[in-house]
């Protein structure tokens, strides 16, 4: 009888386990922004100017996307001339690559299963005092402060979902008579291990200021 107690117990542990690593692994330094308006879940953003580390990758989007956040994240444990780890930060954000100029915000993009995966760095460092990759994949640009129509949504953030939000953030830019001007960029904010319910995932379009 105590081991079946037992065994009840541990998956109740386990889940509890994952929905409150899930958030504290997302408590990280996130890409800043202003809100200029909002509609539900769909908001106007003004980001701030910024520094990403980026590579590019060829593949699916699914798989192209671990192995360039796989790149990337090698650069921030320490495979860098400074053997210094930078702190992680959120979102990592997919997005067509050839839609989108090399300075665009933390992101993947893909076009044609060419994708490029990119982190913001976090806000203490300036190109000079981040240290350099070791690795010629990964890149450190500079990017200017950009405009973003976002939707954000939680779930598990497959292909459907993705074509759904981006149907309707790109239906609210054409209703408002704004000019967009990026490929959809998908941004994913938690570890691959939280609850789905409790991810933050969002689309972003680049739009005109």
């Amino acid at each position: 009888m105590r081991k079946k107690m037992i065994w009840l117990i541990i998956p109740g542990i386990v889940i509890l386990g994952a929905v409150m690593w899930g958030p504290a692994m997302s408590n990280v330094e996130q890409a800043k922004y202003n809100v200029v308006e909002s509609s539900g879940s769909i908001e106007i953003r003004d980001y701030a100017p910024k520094i990403i580390a980026q590579t590019e990758v060829a593949g699916e989007r699914k798989e192209a996307i671990n192995q360039g956040f796989r790149l990337i994240a090698d650069y921030i444990f320490g495979n860098n001339t400074s053997a210094q780890k930078v702190a992680m930060t959120a979102p990592v954000i997919q997005q067509e690559s050839e839609k989108i100029a090399m300075t665009a915000p933390v992101m993947q993009t893909g076009n044609d299963n060419n994708w490029s995966v990119a982190f913001v760095m976090p806000g203490e460092y300036t190109i000079e005092t981040l240290p350099k990759p070791n690795n010629n994949l990964v890149k450190l640009i500079e990017v200017p402060g950009k405009r973003f129509g976002v939707i954000r949504f939680t779930g598990l953030a497959g292909q459907e979902s993705l074509k759904t939000n981006t149907d309707k953030l790109n239906a609210y830019i054409k209703s408002q008579n704004l000019n967009s001007i990026s490929a959809p960029a998908y941004a994913f904010y938690n570890p691959p291990w939280t609850l789905p319910f409790m991810r933050r995932n969002e689309v972003m379009i680049e739009i005109s200021k």
